[in-house]
């Protein structure tokens, strides 16, 4: 049972480091983008819509893809005034209680409601203003990244709430 858990831990971890690694080289498209109009408005006087639209929308996209494995890492914000005082057991149990009341309640209204926002906009077809040639950019592929984030935050959740309850039981976390 163990190793059947461990090897689940594993590959929840595996898909959190994915998605960060893919949402770090999304830095580069932005890069280019934010380049780009710098050169053509300043050095053309020729200003473009299109970078600011992909910037913003890669930026949200990687900042969402990303926090999975930001939980991973522990690099999300904690009040640690009491937290760090606390023994290895009772961190653990705080950690477990607010998971399981507000981390998971949370996010699986955030999956359900992106996931009905994603659908209607791929029903409805909308787009943004930029336009490319007489169309318009979906914005589908941006909204279904709310219900992929809080799906991917679910399945770390799980992995962090394993770690949880083995550092509960006195193994190692």
């Amino acid at each position: 049972m163990t190793r059947a858990v461990d090897r689940v831990v594993r590959a929840i971890d595996a898909v959190s480091t994915a998605a960060g690694w893919l949402a770090g080289w999304f830095i580069v498209p932005i890069t280019v983008a934010v380049s780009y109009e710098v050169i053509a408005r300043y050095a053309f006087n020729a200003p473009t819509r299109w970078s600011y639209e992909v910037g913003y929308m890669l930026y949200g996209a990687q900042f969402m893809l990303a926090a999975a494995y930001t939980l991973l890492k522990g690099g999300h914000i904690r009040t640690d005034v009491l937290y760090e005082r606390w023994s290895a057991k009772t961190r653990a149990t705080v950690d477990a209680v607010c998971y399981l009341l507000f981390f998971f309640p949370g996010m699986l209204c955030i999956l359900y409601a992106g996931a009905v926002e994603a659908r209607h906009t791929w029903e409805i077809g909308e787009r943004t203003g930029l336009r490319i040639g007489t169309v318009g950019v979906p914005m589908y592929a941006l909204k279904a990244v709310i219900p992929l984030t809080a799906a991917l935050l679910v399945l770390q959740g799980i992995s962090e709430l394993i770690r949880c309850w083995r550092a509960m039981r006195g193994s190692a976390r």
